[in-house]
């Protein structure tokens, strides 16, 4: 049977429209999906960065993923994972680029402008750069104890003390102009006539986020959510930087962890299998705030 010269068209035109996107596939693939198929190879072999496993790795299936459950440090280290996510990225990043979104919206002009310049600045910086500022601003004779000495206060040393408290905040510091810039975004395509309507039947301030302002942006939350779980999860720099995992592995994150075992011991195995662990967490995350997205946006 002849296909019709319409359909054949069709086809080829649908054809024709993907090709500019094939560069960017065949990039994705070689530069993101290959690195992490290698990595899931890897974790399933005695991989070493020296010695006979560097020439010639055996496979030793899941051996590494058994060595996963009596390690001391790594349920250690998924926990302090989970925590830094949820406080500095979940509470920290997204409620407060919300808050200051909102101030922003309520003030306007100059203050909105002067109030964003300020937030986005350390968002801008290289990711070295603010690292190296936090650990300036935390360190025992640091910005923040020569503040408090001017106060007559003694402060801690707090990379020391608090690393986990430390890095959280850092990280709030670096990322929340990324949520803040999302909400402002979405606030800004928030109908007017409704909030007014609700203002004028009575609705106070507190009311009107809950019920008109917060639903109707649902969506750019959840989107929001997203990004900045995922990247917090593989936040290294700022971490290394600042404590280096320490003290005691007191701040060893996952991304941590799967550096100190594939490149300061030398066991590729074992650290790339703790980073494809870290791989499938971003999966179940991705997954979740997928289906809240398609929840949202029905």
């Amino acid at each position: 049977m002849a296909v019709p010269d319409s359909l054949h068209r069709g086809s080829l035109r649908r054809r024709f429209r993907l090709l500019p996107v094939v560069p960017s596939i065949l990039l994705l693939v070689l530069f993101m999906l290959a690195p992490v198929a290698w990595s899931f190879y890897a974790s399933f072999t005695n991989a070493a960065l020296s010695g006979k496993a560097a020439l010639n790795p055996q496979w030793i299936g899941l051996d590494n993923y058994a060595r996963m459950l009596t390690d001391s440090v790594f349920p250690l280290s998924a926990w302090l994972t989970v925590v830094f996510v949820a406080v500095s990225a979940i509470l920290g990043q997204n409620a407060l680029g919300l808050v200051i979104a909102l101030l922003m919206t309520k003030s306007g002009g100059a203050t909105a402008s002067l109030v964003g310049t300020a937030v986005v600045a350390s968002w801008v910086l290289p990711e070295i750069v603010a690292a190296f500022a936090a650990y300036a601003y935390f360190s025992q004779d640091g910005t923040l104890n020569q503040l408090l000495g001017m106060l007559g206060v003694h402060g801690a040393n707090w990379l020391y003390a608090f690393p986990m408290a430390a890095i959280s905040l850092a990280n709030v510091w670096r990322g929340t102009a990324f949520s803040m810039l999302v909400y402002r975004a979405a606030l800004a395509q928030v109908p007017r006539d409704i909030s007014e309507a609700a203002l004028m039947d009575g609705a106070r301030g507190w009311q009107r986020l809950a019920f008109i302002t917060l639903p109707i942006i649902r969506g750019s939350i959840a989107t929001n959510l997203m990004l900045i779980t995922l990247q917090t999860l593989a936040v290294f720099t700022l971490i290394w930087v600042m404590t280096a995992g320490g003290p005691s592995n007191a701040s060893t994150t996952l991304p941590v962890l799967a550096y100190q075992e594939a490149f300061k011991l030398g066991d590729i195995g074992y650290g790339t299998a703790i980073a494809s662990v870290l791989i499938l967490i971003g999966m179940v995350f991705g997954t979740v705030y997928v289906r809240l997205l398609r929840r949202a946006n029905p």
